[in-house]
């Protein structure tokens, strides 16, 4: 019995893995580490639910884990290692030469995305990341409907004026 517990609990990891991280690194503001952290708090959260969920919607419920998790988290302050020295800051990564105009868009609104509030951000990625129903939306998030509209709403209208505000302008003269 415990051994059918646990292969079917590894194969919904390996197989939702990648999505669930992404999913946690939008609702951390695009933070790898953290949404690792996170993803691994909800996975040890899941394994004791298990027997309960397995068999109905594990993924549902890893989903308002980690929606309710990344909420908390923004309300802490983390007290984690922080470099003292500027100079002690690991060098960026160089970006690839060869990103399509796609991939930077997809990057420019997950650094908007990170500027939302939590619950907002939340709110946003799990009705259209996601594609959740409002209701569901809602559920996750522990709130009434309204409120998922309204939270879904503001970080909508918060992205376009950030989007707006950081849009490049179009120089019309030829050089």
């Amino acid at each position: 019995m415990r051994q059918g517990r646990s292969d079917a609990f590894d194969r919904f990891v390996t197989n939702r893995w990648p999505a669930l991280l992404h999913l946690a690194r939008l609702l951390t503001g695009g933070d790898r580490h953290r949404a690792e952290d996170l993803l691994q708090e909800a996975l040890v959260k899941l394994w004791f639910a298990w027997p309960r969920v397995a068999d109905q919607a594990p993924e549902a419920y890893v989903r308002k884990i980690l929606a309710r998790a990344a909420a908390r988290s923004a309300r802490r302050r983390w007290w984690g290692e922080q470099p003292t020295d500027p100079l002690d800051r690991l060098p960026d990564p160089p970006e690839p030469a060869d990103e399509t105009a796609a991939v930077d868009e997809r990057t420019r609104l997950e650094a908007m995305l990170a500027q939302l509030p939590a619950r907002q951000r939340a709110a946003v990625v799990l009705r259209y990341y996601q594609d959740l129903p409002e209701q569901q939306v809602a559920e996750v998030l522990g709130c009434p409907v309204g409120t998922a509209r309204s939270l879904t709403a503001r970080g909508v209208g918060r992205l376009r004026r950030l989007m707006a505000e950081t849009a490049e302008p179009v120089s019309s003269s030829a050089e």
